[in-house]
Order: C-alpha cells, then structure tokens, then sequence
C-alpha cells in the first residue's frame, strides 16, 4: 500500500509539471537487487539525480522477469508493466532480456517477437514515448543458468536488430560494462558502483 501511494504521488507531481518523465522498464538488474540501499543506488535513481530537475524517473524494474510471455515471469504480468501505461512517460528505457537467457524460457523467434510486441504495445501510449533499447549488461558468471553465451549470440543480435527495424536508439550497456566484472559481485547484479556506471552511460545517451 505503501509503495502504491509513493507511486501515486510521483505521478501526480509529474503530470502537473513540464518536466520529462522516464521510465525504466526491465529485471532485478534495474529494480536494484542487491543493493543495500535500492531506493537511493538503484541505476534509474542515480540516473534521475544525474539528468537533474528537468527530469524525472520512475523505477518500473521488477524482478525475475523476463520478456518473452512464455518466459518464467513475464514482464507483461507484472504491475510494473501497467504502471508504464500510467504513468504516460516521455522516454521509456527497455532493459530486459537477462532472464530469457536461462536454458527454460530462451526461444530467439519468440524473444524477437514478443519484444516487437512490447515496442508496439508502448507505443500506444498517448504521450508517444521516445523508447530506448539497451544491450543489457554482461554476465560476469553463470547464475540461476542465466548465461552471457546465450546473452551474446541471440539477445544482443535481436535487440540490434529490432533497433534498426524500428529506427529505436540503442544503449550499449554490454560493451560499456564489458570490463567491470568486479562490480558484478554475483555475476549478474550490478553494486554500487556498477549501477552508478550504468546510470552514466544511459544519461549519457539520453543528453545526446
């Protein structure tokens, strides 16, 4: 009830000013687990304070899921997913794909699919969002069978692929991240200081 009305709140500031509203869409990668602190190191809180006032970004990550429907967790049963049509954003970030790398939900013709689903489903938001894909980070290690081979050669080609079908703007999280294994101290969630990185390249291509 609690993290409901914080929502509410949020979304009555924000549509009463002129400030762009982000939302940041995708896994426990993005909700901040791990984090010791979420609500103040998560990446799309560190990212709301490096844009400044004229932005204002939402937390939309949930974790576990994935984004194909027929994944373990879809996205698309989420709360999550309906707080994006709520909040009618300017920009929404799409970080996800992690998760469909495990063994049990990768499918590359219903990953392509149903993330060309997703972009179509956001678009008819009637803010007409400005919609990022990201390359989601590396996996430093093996995890819960969540694996960067699988990451590598079928999430990231059909990301750059939707891209370029639909003329979206492409974060590269996975190369930018490429190096700072040591920040990954599972293998897979970002500490402090990864998500403060990741934060700052995905300011960095916003302000573009």
């Amino acid at each position: 009830m609690k993290q409901l009305f914080g929502f509410f709140l949020f979304f009555l500031l924000v549509s009463c000013s002129s400030v762009t509203k982000i939302a940041c869409v995708g896994d426990s990668i993005t909700e901040g687990a791990g984090l010791v602190w979420q609500s103040k190191t998560s990446y799309p809180v560190v990212l709301d304070s490096i844009l400044g006032s004229k932005y204002s970004v939402l937390n939309l990550g949930r974790s576990a899921t994935t984004l194909q429907r027929r994944g373990d967790f879809p996205y698309w049963s989420a709360k999550e997913f309906y707080d994006v049509f709520a909040l009618r954003p300017n920009i929404i970030i799409i970080k996800l794909g992690t998760n469909d790398t495990k063994p049990g939900n990768w499918n590359a013709k219903r990953f392509a699919a149903d993330y060309q689903a997703l972009v179509d489903t956001f678009k008819t938001i009637p803010s007409h969002p400005r919609i990022y894909v990201c390359l989601p980070v590396p996996v430093c290690q093996i995890k819960w069978g969540i694996n960067d081979s699988t990451l590598t050669s079928g999430v990231i080609p059909a990301v750059e692929q939707l891209a370029k079908t639909n003329g979206l703007k492409v974060i590269d999280l996975y190369h930018g991240m490429q190096n700072e294994c040591a920040n990954f101290p599972d293998g897979v969630h970002p500490n402090e200081k990864g998500a403060k990185m990741m934060a700052k390249i995905i300011a960095s291509e916003i302000k573009k």
